[in-house]
């Protein structure tokens, strides 16, 4: 990744109860070390959303920002959906 390259992650709205702020669920697919079978995975992730649009169940382009809060280190880029 070259220098000045930003993380983006495709997510989906859980809440956007918190002014300028929407918790977004990121899923991944991960083989279980065993059974050699894929497993869903979920984190989720604070995101600054400044004009308030985002709505639960939309889809979300997140990058990566410095640190706005205690927890909020992403930004809302685009609602795809």
């Amino acid at each position: 990744m070259a220098v000045g390259m930003r993380k983006e992650k495709i997510g989906e709205v859980v809440s956007n109860k918190m002014d300028k702020t929407a918790v977004v669920k990121i899923e991944r697919l991960v083989m279980h070390p065993k059974y050699l079978k894929y497993i869903r995975r979920t984190s989720k992730l604070k995101a600054h959303d400044e004009e308030n649009k985002c709505q639960i169940g939309d889809k979300v382009r997140v990058c990566e920002t410095r640190p706005l809060s205690k927890e909020k280190r992403w930004r809302v880029i685009e609602i795809l959906k």
